[in-house]
């Protein structure tokens, strides 16, 4: 038994993981807090043009149970659809339920959405950050992964400052505005008027 532990624990968590927008190769990448993250790639990431990277936070609401209070889901079906389009790229899934607060608070944070509050200041009502993800780990991921130069796929300008600090070279920072809903308008304007996101009012006047 203790010599089939020790084969399994020198198996790597690396491997080829098929998709409806393509065949990538998903790596998963453990944190100081035991946390596994992912990093899911497709093609050569050393080649002389920025990569497309999308730096995606985990939202078991939205990515998994198709939620319409957020855009996450959208976005993270976009990026896969746009690094395949392009042919090459990354994603890297981070395991930051609702901005870093965990799924229990995102949910009483909800509760109190459904009251009147918006989503910065739900999260303050709780005592929490209105947003305490931080992406040291997302920098460690794309040097590992031999990301030099990145294209990033976001609105979000603390996203980008942040790899910037941790030693990662955006060249470029790519929208993602997509998923604008009845249901969400509300909280996309808060990202925009409060939060510091790249939102224009003009995006969100015509919801689905």
């Amino acid at each position: 038994m203790t010599r089939l532990i020790e084969e399994v624990a020198n198996v790597p968590a690396d491997a080829r993981l098929p998709t409806s927008h393509g065949d990538f190769r998903i790596r998963v990448f453990n944190d100081q807090n035991d946390l596994d993250h992912v990093a899911l790639t497709l093609g050569d990431m050393t080649g002389p043009d920025p990569v497309l990277v999308r730096v995606h936070s985990e939202c078991l609401t939205g990515d998994v149970l198709g939620s319409l209070r957020c855009d996450c889901g959208p976005q993270l079906d976009a990026a896969l659809k746009a690094i395949c389009e392009r042919g090459w790229g990354a994603l890297l899934y981070l395991r930051q339920e609702g901005r870093g607060i965990g799924l229990h608070a995102k949910i009483q944070a909800y509760r109190l959405q459904d009251g009147g509050a918006d989503t910065l200041d739900a999260n303050l009502k709780l005592g929490l950050p209105a947003d305490a993800r931080n992406y040291s780990i997302a920098a460690q991921m794309l040097q590992a992964i031999g990301v030099e130069e990145v294209a990033l796929l976001t609105n979000n300008p603390d996203k980008v400052s942040q790899l910037e600090e941790y030693g990662i070279d955006i060249a470029e920072r790519v929208p993602l505005i997509v998923g604008i809903s009845d249901e969400n308008v509300e909280y996309l304007r808060t990202k925009g008027e409060r939060m510091g996101h790249v939102i224009a009012q003009e995006d969100l006047k015509n919801p689905k």
